[in-house]
């Protein structure tokens, strides 16, 4: 670096780009293709942070993470070749979540590129599906803009931008009057305006319906209030998306949770039993493929998105506008409604399940199952504790058993649902919110995958708890083959002791395998945790396989006697009461007995047909 105060190093400024974006961290590691931007970051290393990790992959999941977590851009950086390529996982994450993203790509010096050298690839056809943003810097002049403009780019349209940089640009002199950030002329584009006569439409549809169920998605975070009051003047019970939890306090008396399977069983069985779906806020995929709304009469969608209007479902009210002031504004118009049947049959299905999962968790004796282990967490856990959560069985029991509120958060890869992403965002949500407690949740396949980053939680002075379920078997899949295979086939493996690996990596391991240790060991990990210590915790669990609310059998007009009995044989389940039932003591009638009635009867009819 020269003293020539005219003149300014490309990666510098390129850097001092993202530092007024608010960029904090940088996730990744060192490469002779990025040395340029080694020299940059340390240069400017009071302003951003270079987290090193152990692998480029986990980077760049903190990075996607990040904003999960944060609002804020995550970054990550990938050396040209293998470097690049192990960040596909995180890209995609924040691809399919719509999370804004900068992904920093090396490249050999620009004498090199073309020429087949050592680790030199053409990277812009692999970043080209996943990057809405995808640039090879074309001179050391433009490194700065490209930045800048990967970045608003990346932020303004909620996806991936991925720059490719030749290691020489960094180190080349420009013009300290020739770059500049757009950051500050960077405005958030106003909420659309909802249409008055589709406000009035959807109150009119909602003031008359007889089985009204509220799906809150992601849209309506920060505005769980909003929905609980819609919610208590409708008398109308409401469902989320798995990933909207930690918007509603996990006492209130009308949640029914998640459809499908990370789901909770009030969620499942509602939607073929109502007549309108006010569906807020929510790109629901699973729609289509499940026929979750098939049933319903009126479907009224609110999106700030207006691509997202119609996605899922035919609409018979479309409102393009933020969905916690449309919210707000249905309620104005909407009178207060008595407490119905439908309500009450709701209410009192929310309580059997309640009082089911509440057995599981109490349980004394027997082998430890995961749902000891989250009375545990919730028994030690702080009030506003962050849960960064692993995908499969653990994003399952996760949203059953956490008792959250909105002073939690709880993240996970939502749509793309990658494996091994606990971990990473613990790390960034620990550097995002380092006076907070902070929770990595995973099963033991996932953590697996991921585990070497221990390190980098103890490296960097990153308190956190990393409890991993294990159970020896990738418990989501097998459960799966169970569904749909002849055999169980790849889905078991050999033990490790995760604590060793812990204790090799300069954290603390634990280990529990027993009912009766846990409260002892979750309250030593939290003490730990709070003296500045990173700890995991190896839970034993057994391998029940958590009820599959999503394919229930316990509807005697459904299914046989013997088929219900050993289903809540097999669950634990004997208290649990089909939705059914609980509709036939408000005096309703079930529509799914009525559509089984009537498609046993109309088959009834063919057969005789076909014998006369």
């Amino acid at each position: 670096m020269t003293n020539n105060t005219d003149k300014i190093e490309a990666g510098v400024a390129a850097v001092k780009v993202l530092e007024s974006w608010g960029v904090k961290q940088i996730y990744g590691l060192p490469a002779g293709s990025l040395n340029s931007w080694m020299d940059a970051l340390k240069h400017e290393e009071t302003a951003i942070d270079f987290v090193q990790v152990r692998h480029e992959e986990v980077g760049a999941l903190a990075a996607s993470m990040q904003y999960k977590f944060s609002g804020e851009i995550g970054v990550a950086l990938g050396s040209g070749g293998p470097g690049a390529t192990h960040l596909m996982n995180g890209l995609y994450d924040a691809r399919e979540d719509g999370v804004p993203m900068l992904a920093i790509i090396g490249q050999r010096a620009e004498n090199e590129i073309n020429m087949d050298a050592f680790q030199e690839m053409n990277h812009n056809p692999v970043f080209a599906d996943v990057a809405i943003y995808n640039r090879r810097v074309a001179y050391p002049e433009q490194l700065p803009k490209i930045i800048d403009e990967a970045i608003r780019t990346a932020i303004t349209r909620k996806g991936v931008a991925a720059v490719e940089v030749p290691v020489s640009y960094g180190w080349e002199e420009i013009d300290r009057e020739n770059w500049y950030s757009s950051a500050n002329a960077h405005r958030t584009p106003p909420y659309p305006i909802p249409e008055e006569k589709n406000i009035e439409e959807a109150a009119r549809i909602l003031e008359n319906a007889k089985r009204p169920v509220i799906y809150a998605g992601i849209g309506t975070r920060r505005n769980g209030d909003a929905v609980m009051a819609l919610s208590r003047k409708l008398k109308a019970p409401v469902a989320v998306t798995g990933i909207n939890y930690d918007t509603f306090p996990h006492d209130f008396e009308a949640l029914l949770g998640s459809a499908n399977r990370v789901s909770r069983k009030p969620a499942v069985e509602v939607f073929d039993e109502a007549d309108v779906v006010l569906f807020a806020g929510s790109n629901y995929p699973f729609t289509e493929v499940t026929g979750v709304f098939d049933h319903v009469d009126k479907f009224i969608q609110i999106d700030i998105d207006p691509y997202k209007l119609g996605k899922r479902h035919p609409v018979d009210v479309a409102i393009l506008g933020d969905a916690g002031s449309v919210i707000r504004s249905i309620t104005d118009k909407v009178s207060e409604k008595p407490e119905s049947a439908w309500y009450r049959a709701n209410l009192n299905n929310i309580k059997n399940w309640a009082a089911y999962i509440d057995k599981l968790e109490n349980k004394k004796e027997g082998k430890l199952q995961i749902y000891q282990a989250y009375q545990a967490i919730n028994q030690v856990a702080d009030d506003d504790a962050i849960y960064s959560i692993d995908v499969g069985n653990t994003t399952q029991t996760s949203v059953r058993h956490l008792k959250m509120s909105p002073k939690n958060m709880w993240r996970t890869s939502g749509v793309f649902a990658t494996m091994g992403n606990g971990l990473p965002g613990a790390i960034s949500a620990k550097k995002s919110f380092p006076d907070r407690q902070v929770w990595d949740l995973t099963g033991d396949g996932a953590f697996s995958m991921v585990m070497q980053d221990i390190v980098t939680c103890v490296q960097y002075n990153l308190p956190s708890i990393h409890v991993v379920f294990s159970n020896e078997e990738y418990a989501f899949i097998k459960a799966e083959q169970e569904d749909t295979n002849h055999y169980y086939y790849g889905v078991d493996f050999q033990s490790v002791d995760y604590a060793k690996i812990a204790e090799a990596q300069g954290a603390v391991g634990l280990t529990v395998s027993e009912i009766s240790d846990l409260h002892e060991v979750f309250q030593k990990a939290v003490d730990l945790e709070k003296s500045g210590k990173t700890v995991v915790v190896n839970v034993k669990i057994s391998e029940d396989r958590p009820i599959p609310a999503e394919a229930l059998e316990l509807d005697p007009a459904l299914y046989p006697e013997e088929e219900i009995r050993a289903f809540k044989e097999r669950y634990e389940a004997e208290e649990l009461v089909p939705f059914s039932q609980f509709l036939k003591d408000e005096g309703l009638e079930s529509f799914v007995q009525k559509r089984q009635n009537k498609s046993t009867q109309d088959g009834s009819k063919v057969d005789t047909e076909e014998q006369i």
